[in-house]
């Protein structure tokens, strides 16, 4: 997560391009807090790695009160700058980290904490024991992130270029490096491994659950059919907008920092690596290279794989 802490990250971009959560994500995420929790009021909720405020502005309306954390400061101002005034009453955005909730909550004052696109991140040798301290014996723990995503429909050529450019060891194309080195591990792995390695300690955490679900990427395709409430993260989106969404990636910031004289085409440069990918997505596929400079405003559907789980404090 250093990376999308750091003050030259573009929060902003974070904000407009990643993809937002659905509401059948939140139905599962409170069918579960609920059926623990059947007679409980609303209490208090703990967003950890809150980023732009997305997940704390939607579950406002079932909580009383909502403590929003994100190690990155800019991310808290963002979120602060987004939340209406009439939900910024009941959500305290603050800088702070999973490791660490002595200055944001007592013992067994949380009644659900969830982390979205975030849990990979935490350092589970101080969180855990922080987590089972702050919260309240019955409370719900709901943690959930997506991963790589597949054009469906586009075919399995479509999906070999995403891999080769994402994850392809050493160039990509001709003089022009991938991104696999780029990402932060082992955080990424253990969100592409759908979370095996966060295991909610036994005597503390009950009731485990594991939602999970990737797409076919040989295919380029959904593969068998998903369980439903794995299916939460498929969009229509402009090529224009996943190709935003891909230069949120944080090995693509990486990336940049490693080539700082390999500008995008939006810079003036002769084109970086998410240019390059783009080319050969656009290029694979006759209907889309036919449009020509149009090819942003292509709609295409994107799926990607998922993961949730879900627990509840002994």
């Amino acid at each position: 997560m250093a990376t999308f802490a750091r003050s030259t990250f573009s929060h902003s971009g974070y904000a407009a391009f990643r993809p937002s959560y659905p509401p059948s994500l939140f139905r599962t995420v409170l069918a579960y807090h609920n059926n623990t929790n059947p007679s409980s009021s609303p209490g208090t909720l703990l967003d950890l790695g809150c980023g732009h405020g997305l997940i704390a502005r939607a579950l406002a309306p079932h909580f009383s009160r909502i403590v929003a954390l994100d190690p990155s400061a800019g991310m808290v101002a963002q979120a602060q700058r987004l939340t209406a005034p009439e939900l910024a009453s009941k959500i305290t955005f603050r800088q702070g980290a999973a490791e660490d909730l002595r200055p944001f909550a007592s013992d067994a004052s949380v009644d659900c904490v969830v982390a979205g696109q975030a849990a990979h991140w935490f350092d589970y040798t101080k969180a855990w024991p922080e987590l089972a301290r702050v919260v309240r014996k019955g409370g719900t723990l709901a943690f959930w992130g997506y991963k790589d995503h597949v054009i469906v429909g586009a075919g399995p050529k479509v999906a070999e270029i995403f891999y080769r450019y994402t994850y392809g060891e050493g160039e990509a194309c001709a003089g022009m490096e991938s991104l696999a080195r780029f990402w932060e591990l082992p955080g990424r792995d253990i969100l592409r491994e759908s979370y095996r390695a966060i295991e909610p300690p036994a005597a503390e955490w009950g009731d485990v659950r594991r939602i999970a679900w990737d797409p076919d990427r040989k295919t380029g395709g959904l593969g068998e059919s998903p369980p439903e409430e794995a299916m939460w993260q498929r969009k229509t989106l402009k090529l224009g907008e996943l190709e935003g969404y891909v230069r949120t990636y944080s090995s693509f910031k990486n990336w940049q920092e490693a080539y700082p004289d390999l500008k995008s085409r939006a810079d003036g440069g002769e084109g970086d690596v998410v240019d390059r990918m783009f080319d050969e997505v656009v290029d694979a596929v006759p209907e889309w290279k036919q449009v020509g400079e149009k090819w942003r405003d292509v709609e295409v559907d994107v799926a990607w794989g998922t993961v949730i789980l879900l627990a509840r404090r002994r």
